[in-house]
C-alpha cells in the first residue's frame, strides 16, 4: 500500500513538472508590450543566426580547415621523403629551401630525442583535430603540434630516427583564417538592424502606452494629460479618439445630471422653506412640532439624495496631504461625541497625492459618521502600501454579518439590526462612500475591526 501511493505520488510529481515549468518561464517573461514586442524582433533573428553560424561552421569552415590541414600534412610527409632519401652534405640547405621556396614552410633539422609533451589543447580544438589527424594519416611518424604558442605559426615536430623535424607554417595554411570576418559582418548588421526595429517599435508603442496612462488617470478621476492626442498606427489612433468621444460623452452626462438636480433641489428646497416658515406662523403644538420634525428630516434625507446622485462631479484634482485631511476629519467629527483616535504611519504624515479633495473628505466623513452612530470610539488609521493609500476606520459597535457587507452598499439598503435602528439614517452613507472611492479607481472594503466592531477600509490607487 505504501510502495503504491509513493509511485502515485511520484506519477503526479512527473506530471506537474510540465507546468512547472510553464509557470517558470512565464515569470521569466517581461510582463510589458515594449518587453514582449522585442524579444518578437530579437528571438527569431537570434535563432537564424544561430543557425547560419552553426551551418557555416560545421559545412564551411571545417571543411576548409580539414582541406588545408591535408594540404599541409601532406607538404610535410614530402619533406620527410626527401630528408629520408637526402644524399647531400650541406647541411639540407637545398632541403630548407626547397621547404621556403616552393612550400612557404619554415624547416629546422634537429638532434634526434624525445619529443616535448604535450601542449594543452585550445578551447576550440577544431586545427589540433583535423591537423593531428591528417599528419597522422600522411606522415605516420611520432609527431607533436603546438596550435597555441605563437599567435601567427603552428609549429610541427616530426620524430625520425636520425633527427627531429621542426616545421613552421603560417596559420593561414592550415586552417580558415578570415572566417571570423562573416562573423563580424553578421554580428554588426544585426546590431545595426535591431537598433534601427527597437527605435521604431519605441515609436510605434509610446502611443499605447500614453492612451493606457490617460485611461488610467480618468479612471481615478484625474485630467487626462494635456498632451494626449492620437497618434501612431491606425488602429492605436481610432482607440484613442473612441477613448476622448467616450471621456466626453461621460463628462457630458454627468454635467447635465448635476444640472438637473441642481434644478431639482432649488425647487424642493423652496418648497421645504415654505413649509417652515408656515409651520413658524403656527402656534405650538404637538401636532406642528411633528410636522417640523418630519420637514427637517426630509430636509436631511434630500441632502442625502442629492450628494449620492452628484457623487464627486464638478470638482477638481488638487494635491493632498493625507495627513492633514485626516487630521480636519478628526477635529470635525469632535461634535460627534464619539472619542476618535487618529493613527497616521511615518509614509502617511508624508504621502500628498493628487484627488478630489471634498469628495474623500466626504466619504471617510461618511464612515466616521456610520461608526459612531453603533459605537462608542472610532479609531482612523492608515495603511502603509507603496500603489494605495488605504484607510481604516474602525469602531466598537454590533458590526455587520459577513453575508451581508456587500449588501450594504446597495442605494436605501436597510438591515434589521442595531445598526439601522436610526430613523434618520436613510441608507446612502455606505453607497457614496463607495460611489467617490471607485471614482477615484478604488474601493471600499468591509471586515471585522479588532475593537470588536466593523473596519472599513477605502483603499484609493497612487
Amino acid at each position: 500500500m505504501v510502495a503504491t501511493t509513493d509511485r502515485t505520488y511520484k506519477t503526479a510529481a512527473i506530471k506537474a513538472w510540465p507546468g512547472r515549468i510553464a509557470d517558470y518561464m512565464s515569470d521569466l517573461m517581461p510582463k510589458g508590450l515594449y518587453g514582449r514586442a522585442l524579444i518578437i524582433i530579437i528571438a527569431p533573428i537570434v535563432l537564424l543566426e544561430s543557425i547560419l553560424a552553426f551551418i557555416f561552421m560545421e559545412a564551411h569552415w571545417e571543411a576548409v580547415t580539414r582541406r588545408l590541414s591535408e594540404s599541409t600534412a601532406r607538404d610535410i610527409g614530402a619533406l620527410v621523403d626527401i630528408y629520408e632519401n637526402y644524399n647531400r652534405d650541406d647541411n639540407f640547405k637545398q632541403l630548407k629551401d626547397l621547404a621556403w621556396d616552393r612550400l612557404r614552410l619554415q624547416l629546422q633539422v634537429l638532434p634526434a630525442s624525445e619529443l616535448p609533451p604535450p601542449r594543452p589543447r585550445p578551447f576550440f580544438a577544431l586545427l589540433d583535430r583535423a591537423l593531428s589527424k591528417e599528419i597522422r594519416r600522411r606522415v605516420g611518424k611520432p609527431f607533436w603540434i603546438d596550435t597555441v604558442g605563437s599567435s601567427r605559426l603552428v609549429e610541427i615536430r616530426i620524430k625520425l630516427e636520425t633527427a627531429n623535424l621542426a616545421v613552421f607554417a603560417r596559420r593561414s595554411q592550415t586552417y580558415a583564417s578570415n572566417s571570423h570576418i562573416f562573423l563580424i559582418w553578421m554580428v554588426v548588421t544585426s546590431f545595426i538592424l535591431l537598433t534601427v526595429a527597437i527605435l521604431f517599435l519605441r515609436n510605434q508603442i509610446k502611443p499605447v502606452l500614453n492612451l493606457s496612462e490617460a485611461a488610467d488617470a480618468f479612471g481615478k478621476g484625474r485630467p487626462v494629460p494635456p498632451e494626449f492626442r492620437p497618434r501612431g498606427a491606425r488602429e492605436v489612433r481610432q482607440a484613442a479618439r473612441a477613448f476622448l468621444e467616450m471621456r466626453d460623452r461621460i463628462e457630458k452626462h454627468v454635467e447635465q445630471r448635476t444640472t438637473m438636480l441642481a434644478g431639482v433641489s432649488h425647487d424642493l428646497r423652496t418648497i421645504l422653506t415654505r413649509f417652515k416658515l408656515q409651520l413658524a406662523m403656527l402656534e405650538n403644538s404637538p401636532e406642528a412640532e411633528a410636522l417640523s420634525s418630519d420637514v427637517d428630516e426630509m430636509q436631511l434625507m434630500l441632502e442625502d439624495y442629492m450628494a449620492f446622485t452628484k457623487g464627486d462631479s464638478g470638482e477638481e484634482t488638487q494635491l493632498t496631504k493625507i495627513h492633514d485631511l485626516l487630521k480636519e476629519i478628526r477635529d470635525d467629527g469632535a461634535h460627534l461625541g464619539t472619542p476618535i483616535k487618529l493613527k497616521v504611519t511615518k509614509a502617511g504624515k508624508r504621502l500628498a497625492i493628487p484627488l478630489r479633495r471634498h469628495a474623500i473628505k466626504r466619504a471617510v466623513i461618511n464612515l466616521v459618521n456610520n461608526a459612531a452612530r453603533y459605537g462608542t470610539q472610532i479609531h482612523i488609521n492608515t495603511i502603509d502600501d507603496e500603489k494605495w493609500l488605504k484607510i481604516s476606520v474602525e469602531d466598537d459597535g454590533p458590526g455587520i454579518a459577513a453575508d451581508q457587507r456587500e449588501e450594504v452598499f446597495r442605494p436605501f439598503y436597510r438591515i434589521d439590526n442595531a445598526r439601522n435602528q436610526d430613523i434618520g439614517n436613510t441608507g446612502l452613507g455606505l453607497s457614496i462612500a463607495r460611489d467617490i472611492a471607485q471614482n477615484h479607481g478604488g474601493d471600499i472594503l468591509l471586515e471585522e475591526s479588532a475593537l470588536g466592531g466593523l473596519r472599513a477600509v477605502i483603499a484609493i490607487p497612487i
